[in-house]
């Protein structure tokens, strides 16, 4: 734990979350005060626990959709369920959590003058006819399909955090992210990186969806959380790609995984679900000129240091 103190007051929303967990750590170590406000829908307080006792950082369990008055200099809006099984479980709590919850915090920034980041995700481009993306493509989303909630839901926050920036010159920051995996994900949280490691562990057949075919692109937590603090730290407002551009199918990275386990390749193919995008790949030309930023940690390291994690876990 770092003596050194700050002026500057952070409040990261779903803080106790995979993402806003490695963020706050990063925060902390360079001597911040944090406030994390999490309703523990999917955060954990295993995450922060090492600050809890820490006089820079604050916990309170709040939800979002509601109002809270807090004073502080920076905004990081990382609060909303992230993963199909979650954000599907209750789909008009996690709309509104988009809608309201950004309505809040982007009210708070008006108030306080703070500095607001969300946290968008690649999602916005649903299942994209153009590949890989770049910030200007607009999207092919499905608005009524059992994704929507999410998908619309940050398109919609996207529009709020841009209107308050017209309307009452809020400096915003908008991260739109790509497909991240690390320690602190969830056993039960349904994304691919997780499940595989998790069935391989457990000496099961690794689950693929069509046929295996469909890509995507991971970034280590480490790098994306970097990505975040220059993007916060910057004179650039977004929307901003923050993701790995190399790309590899779901079937390869089974096949990885499989190695990196030294267990032998065990597939079981499933159906499809309903607007699962077929290629997710960023293009992050915007990141590296305007904050000199790319990522470092390459699939098999990152993978390495994820599967020790849930090793430690699983049990």
């Amino acid at each position: 734990m770092t003596n050194r103190k700050s002026n500057i007051v952070n409040l990261v929303t779903g803080g106790a979350g995979f993402l806003g967990s490695h963020l706050i750590d990063r925060l902390m170590g360079k001597g911040e005060q944090v406030i994390c406000l999490d309703n523990f829908f999917t955060g954990t307080k295993i995450n922060i626990i090492k600050w809890i006792n820490n006089p820079n950082f604050e916990l309170i369990r709040h939800d979002i959709t509601k109002p809270i008055t807090l004073e502080v200099n920076k905004i990081w809006h990382l609060a909303c369920p992230a993963s199909p099984i979650h954000y599907q479980f209750n789909p008009i709590k996690t709309a509104k959590t988009s809608f309201l919850g950004t309505y809040n915090m982007l009210g708070m920034a008006k108030r306080v003058g703070a500095k607001f980041l969300l946290a968008s995700t690649s999602e916005v481009y649903g299942d994209p006819e153009i590949h890989p993306q770049p910030e200007t493509y607009r999207g092919n989303v499905n608005p009524i399909g059992i994704r929507s909630c999410y998908d619309e839901g940050k398109r919609i926050a996207e529009t709020l955090a841009f209107d308050y920036k017209r309307s009452h010159d809020i400096e915003i920051k908008v991260a739109r992210i790509f497909n991240t995996y690390g320690p602190r994900m969830l056993p039960n949280d349904g994304r691919v990186v997780s499940n595989l490691i998790i069935q391989g562990l457990r000496s099961e057949s690794m689950s693929l969806y069509g046929d295996g075919l469909q890509t995507r692109s991971f970034c280590y937590v480490d790098d994306l959380i970097e990505g975040l603090i220059k993007l916060m730290d910057s004179q650039e407002c977004g929307p901003m790609n923050l993701g790995n551009p190399n790309e590899t199918t779901i079937l390869d990275l089974a096949r990885l995984i499989s190695k990196r386990l030294n267990i032998k390749e065990k597939f079981i193919f499933k159906e499809l679900p309903q607007d699962d995008p077929l290629q997710r790949k960023p293009i992050i030309k915007k990141a590296k000129e305007k904050l000199n930023w790319y990522p470092k940690i390459d699939l098999n390291n990152g993978l390495d240091k994820t599967i020790e994690y849930f090793k430690n876990i699983k049990n």
